[in-house]
């Protein structure tokens, strides 16, 4: 089975990629590829949940506005629009495919409110919303008769007239190649469509949030293929994962500070008041700058989050799935202050689409994390990427079925020319690991001219290094997330040397202040 042909492949099995599945499989056969067992995605780990507008005191206009105020001046407005008010539907379409929301006494869903919501509108499963979804998500792909899933099949590249076929014209994408990793052998996938969800590229630093899944493959890939990327620059940084030696940066939901936690110092000192008049549920960029101000000023190597004026039995019962992990390295959250300390968490940049989800490589479309949808802005409103996820995965399937059914095309054969076995596998370990630092202290929370162009360079020498090693040996799950780390980081970094200003996200001390001249998205155009 070295080759396959399909009508739509799906690579990636997050919110997403599932949900488009399911509605793209009411009239089409769906292969969906996942390169680790298929409920492994960002979504599972997911804590606080999907935001909409369902409390009678809350409105689209609200939610609009503070998505807007979030992003800083870069979202796109229609957008915006359509995904808020898309929202009870997407609630909607959820619940039948069986998610199970929290519910109050009264049978009314249980909102909370996170930071840069004037309401509260994030529906939540206590705090382990992304693991409910995936559950349920997961289960009806599983059952549907006319999605195949593919566990442990990591996408290699896409094939493309463009590359593989060398037409001129316009550049389509004809399938993709997919490495099958327990027998090691690369297939050649024909496909009509093919949808990138992938998620993000978290990996690409230190420190993260993110599972070891979040290498940013489908940048890579797209941009490889010649498809248009946008603000990568833009990468959120979490406020609060949990800082313990052994935790890996376990997260701490954004709805213990909609509940009332108190951001303090080591001392006790409440601080988010002197950044922004929301205190401790300001936008998550602001909060993130100011933990890490705070941290460099005082030597401290965390702050801490305060839930202990909260009941007890309150916070046991709201994040049963938080309490328990902190207390497996000693924190009693009904007891002591949380240490914390930000994370690289989402990507707000990536594969630039339209209002359909389509890509600027036709028959490519890409949806959820992996696609620059104008949505976020320069920084992400909290829960709205999961509405997202589903809202673009409903409009490409939509577009979709619009669409004529596009012929397979005679496509070349993966082949693996002199490629022979690596015997240095220590050069994939060695160069992930710099990557990895040098992003952190380089392109991480604040910025610098002169540390944008150290990363510059240290990425220019790597990439070749990862060049040479990819042709000369045979390709492997461990090989293909460091090339597409390695690509991620460089587009990253050109990103962020273009914009001449602090926006959302991207802070700088060169340019501290925002300039309306950079009003405008970070395009570049691929391969």
């Amino acid at each position: 089975m070295s080759t396959l042909d399909a009508d739509v492949v799906v690579l990636g099995s997050g919110i997403a990629g599932l949900s488009f599945a399911l509605d793209a499989a009411r009239d089409r056969d769906v292969l969906l590829f996942t390169k680790r067992q298929r409920s492994e995605a960002n979504t599972a780990y997911a804590q606080g949940g999907l935001s909409s507008v369902l409390d009678p005191t809350d409105s689209f206009d609200d939610h609009v506005r503070d998505t807007l105020v979030a992003g800083a001046g870069l979202c796109k407005p229609d957008v915006v629009e359509l995904c808020v008010q898309d929202g009870p539907d997407a609630v909607r379409r959820l619940v039948e495919w069986g998610v199970r929301f929290d519910r109050g006494e009264d049978g009314t869903y249980d909102l909370g409110r996170e930071g840069g919501h004037s309401h509260r509108r994030v529906l939540h499963a206590g705090d382990i919303t992304g693991r409910e979804i995936e559950r349920a998500l997961v289960a009806a792909v599983s059952a549907h008769p006319r999605i195949r899933v593919f566990d442990d099949h990591h996408a290699v590249d896409l094939i493309t007239s463009g590359k593989h076929l060398r037409r001129g014209g316009t550049n389509r994408c004809h399938g993709v190649y997919v490495l099958d990793v327990q027998r090691g052998e690369v297939l050649t996938v024909r496909a009509s469509v093919v949808v990138l969800a992938t998620g993000g590229a978290g990996k690409v630093y230190k420190y993260t949030s993110n599972p070891d899944v979040a290498t940013g493959d489908g940048v890579a890939m797209a941009y490889r293929a010649g498809a248009r990327v946008a603000n990568l620059e833009f990468f959120q940084f979490h406020p609060t994962s949990l800082f313990h030696p052994r935790a890996k940066s376990f997260l701490i939901s954004e709805a213990l500070r909609g509940e009332g936690g108190e951001l303090r110092l080591l001392d006790g000192t409440p601080f988010m008041k002197g950044y922004h008049e929301l205190g401790s549920l300001a936008p998550r960029d602001i909060v993130a700058r100011a933990i890490d101000n705070e941290l460099k000023k005082s030597g401290s190597p965390h702050v801490v989050l305060d839930m202990t004026h909260l009941s007890g039995d309150f916070l046991a019962e709201r994040f049963p799935n938080i309490h328990e992990r902190c207390l497996q390295f000693g924190v009693d959250m009904r007891r002591d202050p949380i240490p914390v300390v930000p994370a690289a968490h989402y990507m707000c940049g990536g594969v630039r689409t339209d209002l359909h989800a389509r890509t600027s490589v036709e028959g490519l479309y890409a949806i959820g994390e992996v696609a620059c949808t104008g949505l976020h802005g320069a920084n992400r409103l909290a829960s709205n990427s999961l509405l997202e996820g589903v809202v673009f995965a409903r409009q490409a399937a939509a577009h979709l079925r619009e669409q004529p059914r596009a012929p397979l095309v005679d496509v070349p054969v993966w082949d693996a020319g002199d490629a022979r076995p690596s015997d240095e596998v220590v050069v994939i370990t060695q160069n992930w690991k710099e990557i990895r630092s040098f992003m952190w202290n380089y392109v991480g929370i604040v910025r610098s001219d002169r540390r944008l162009e150290r990363a510059r360079r240290r990425i220019e020498l790597l990439r070749d290094e990862i060049h040479a090693y990819y042709w000369d040996f045979r390709v492997s799950s461990d090989l293909l997330e460091l090339r597409n780390l390695a690509q991620v980081a460089e587009l990253i970094v050109r990103s962020a040397l273009r914009r001449k200003e602090s926006r959302g996200l991207h802070y700088t001390t060169d340019y501290p202040e925002r300039d309306g001249r950079f009003a405008t998205d970070t395009v570049l155009d691929g391969l």
